[in-house]
């Protein structure tokens, strides 16, 4: 009995472990294609001003600085969902509010990912915000197809 309990914890852990980096790889990899794409949209496609391209700079300053926090939340919650994983051994309270917990960060960067990308949109003219809008469709469909 001893050795299968020993083999259940190693189970467990093992797959907090995957979940983990799963969650957090969502969260901290190098930004996709579609991302990119819209990037260069904007810095090199949309014959941006010197002020645009100012007011972009602190957009795009801002949105780091908030990403990076949000990034770190995300981190920590995965270190509280392993942990809960590991002293419940299944799918109890603590797992449960540790997912929750996990689901508010990534709706907040969702949710700042907009707010980041309507603060940009702010700043272009009628005929940039059509290439613009085109852009973050495509990208946000991209996955989609």
């Amino acid at each position: 009995m001893p050795a299968r309990r020993l083999l259940l914890v190693g189970l467990v852990a093992f797959i907090a472990a995957m979940a983990g980096v799963f969650v957090g790889r969502l969260v901290t990899d190098a930004p996709n294609a579609s991302e990119t794409e819209l990037h260069a949209l904007l810095h090199s496609q949309l014959d941006l001003t010197a002020a645009q391209e100012t007011k972009l700079d602190r957009i795009e300053a801002h949105f780091a600085d908030r990403r990076q926090t949000l990034e770190l939340k995300m981190r920590a919650a995965n270190v509280r969902l392993a942990q809960a994983i590991e002293a419940e051994h299944g799918y109890g309270p603590r797992v449960t509010a540790a997912i929750d917990e996990t689901h508010v960060v990534m709706g907040a960067l969702q949710k700042e990912t907009l707010q980041h990308l309507f603060a940009m949109r702010g700043v272009l003219s009628p005929d940039q915000t059509a290439m613009f809008d085109k852009s973050v469709v495509k990208a946000l469909t991209a996955d989609a197809r």
